[in-house]
């Protein structure tokens, strides 16, 4: 396993319990890729990259037990949290009529159409969630082992009538700004909706595509599989992959941490094992990269052992990361303006700074110009962990992580090293727009701008998903055509990352789908990994 990501410590832990001897080789000094609980300050931790979990896999969670190895979550309630510039907070609650009536101050007919819109989704959500937990087609299938691929795919949908696959084809293709043009009169509501699109993704709320982020947060997670879930990792989203590794361990894995690879070995078109930094090879019949797509293909594996068309497809994937995270020690909790005075821990510890729909598509204008969005365009989600679970700062001090988007990847002028600062700057700014004791207050500050997510996470381009979100990079594109189901043109190397499907978050489903498909291969193959199994 080459990385120690959560999808690869998820696809360890089940090739371990089929009984594959399993190695996991990370680069980093700790496990968990991009979820993982770091130390920002002394003795204050802080989830430094992903920090809520949303649909991180039931069927995961169950089969390896998390829970007995410490994974302990709390559902976010409210799950959305917009402040409105002096005119109070709007909320997303697991209940849509509570969110209706909040939404009913602001517009009766947005109350309604917010409930109709939340039927809508759960229905449409619960069509696709079975895709989640399977690989992909095979589209270059042919004869009755074809037709049996359009049937398993066609029996997903069945129920589904003329209106609902009309409303799915729009929620997946379609634009989530003009969907709130002519679906929501309120800025209440409109920001509220915004406020729950795709984090990461390319493209402003007017491109195509946007407004599956809406359709993406109704499929379910957690341990009792609720539709719509967002959670506060007790510890930090780390919780999750030590969770994980621990698992693995249970069931014979080994992992080692201070491993870099630097090459997957092969030999008459099979993957052989890893050669390491230090020289050392590790030889292995089965090899599974935990990386993005251009990292494994483009960076690992020999250039004459791939076809040339498929290194170019992998060359085009669409990546350039479009977000950073500052986060942040404070020496008190924000006081949110439009915050109830009584609100309780779990509504103190979110809330997203969103502009309007116009203003935040010309601030992904201004990254795709290489620029750095003003004031006005910034897009800022903040979670205020040890609110939730105090363990994570000392007595007096709190944790705060800010997502920020849309920054670019390639600035225009300078670069990231010397604008650092001036990034952490204007996000503090932008908080302190709704919180004004936040300035005054920071203790300690770590900025991780998209070449940090590079350099320090191993995320090419800084992209947190292994490849942009949009439909010709999804489903049966992803990583690229003709090679969806996790396999490579690799005989024995496997693709087990955020870069296959379903994508990115921390779900699982990519690891979980990778080695379901290489145990099932194995057993086609009788290969050699399950004759060592045996002994």
């Amino acid at each position: 396993m080459v990385g120690a990501g959560h999808n690869g410590l998820t696809a360890a832990a089940y090739l371990a319990r089929a009984g594959l001897r399993t190695l996991v080789l990370e680069r980093r000094g700790i496990i968990g890729g991009c979820c993982v609980t770091e130390e920002i300050a002394p003795g204050v931790r802080a989830s430094t990259t992903s920090y809520i979990a949303s649909m991180l896999r039931p069927e995961v969670i169950r089969d390896l037990d998390l829970g007995r190895h410490g994974l302990r979550m709390t559902a976010c309630s409210p799950s959305v949290q917009v402040p409105l510039a002096g005119r109070g907070m709007v909320r997303w609650w697991s209940d849509p009529y509570r969110t209706a009536r909040e939404l009913e101050r602001h517009s009766a007919r947005d109350a309604r159409a917010f409930v109709r819109l939340d039927r809508e989704l759960q229905r449409l959500a619960r069509t696709l969630q079975p895709f989640f937990l399977e690989p992909p087609p095979d589209i270059g299938r042919r004869g009755p082992a074809g037709l049996l691929e359009l049937l398993r795919v066609g029996r997903r949908f069945r129920g589904l009538g003329g209106d609902d696959v009309a409303a799915m084809i729009g929620f997946l293709s379609g634009s989530l700004g003009e969907y709130l043009d002519r679906h929501f009169e309120s800025e209440a509501a409109r920001s509220l909706l915004l406020a729950n699109s795709v984090y990461g993704k390319h493209g402003g709320p007017y491109q195509p595509g946007s407004l599956l982020g809406l359709l993406f947060h109704l499929l379910s997670g957690g341990e009792d599989d609720v539709q719509g879930y967002f959670g506060h990792v007790h510890g930090g989203m780390g919780a999750i992959t030590t969770a994980l590794a621990d698992a693995g361990r249970a069931y014979g894995a080994e992992i080692r941490v201070d491993s870099p690879v630097q090459r997957i070995l092969v030999a008459k078109g099979r993957a052989a094992g890893v050669g390491l930094e230090d020289g050392t090879e590790v030889a292995a019949p089965l090899v599974m990269a935990n990386g993005d797509p251009k990292r494994t293909f483009l960076g690992l594996v020999p250039p004459d052992e791939l076809p040339p068309a498929f290194r170019e497809a992998v060359a085009a994937i669409k990546m350039d990361g479009p977000c950073a995270k500052v986060n942040l020690v404070l020496s008190e909790e924000p006081h949110v303006e439009g915050m109830p005075h009584d609100a309780a821990p779990g509504e103190r510890a979110l809330f997203t700074l969103v502009p309007s729909a116009q203003l935040a598509e010309e601030g992904y204008d201004c990254a795709k110009r290489g620029e750095i969005p003003d004031l006005d365009r910034l897009w800022v989600d903040c979670v205020v962990a040890s609110a939730v679970d105090p363990t994570l700062a000392p007595p007096g001090l709190h944790v705060m992580t800010c997502f920020v988007q849309f920054v670019p990847y390639r600035l225009r002028e300078g670069d990231w090293d010397r604008r650092r600062d001036e990034l952490g700057d204007l996000t503090v700014r932008k908080v302190e727009s709704v919180a004004p004791n936040v300035a005054g207050s920071v203790v300690a500050r770590q900025v991780l701008t998209p070449l940090d997510l590079e350099r320090t996470y191993g995320l090419t381009e800084g992209n947190i998903f292994h490849g942009d979100l949009r439909l010709d990079q999804l489903f049966v594109m992803r990583p690229v055509p003709g090679w969806a189901r996790y396999r490579t043109p690799i005989a024995g190397l496997y693709l087990c990352g955020a870069g296959a499907h379903p994508g990115g978050g921390v779900t699982g489903a990519p690891g979980y789908n990778a080695a379901h498909q290489a145990l099932r291969d194995r057993v086609r193959r009788r290969t050699p990994a399950r004759r060592a199994s045996r002994r």
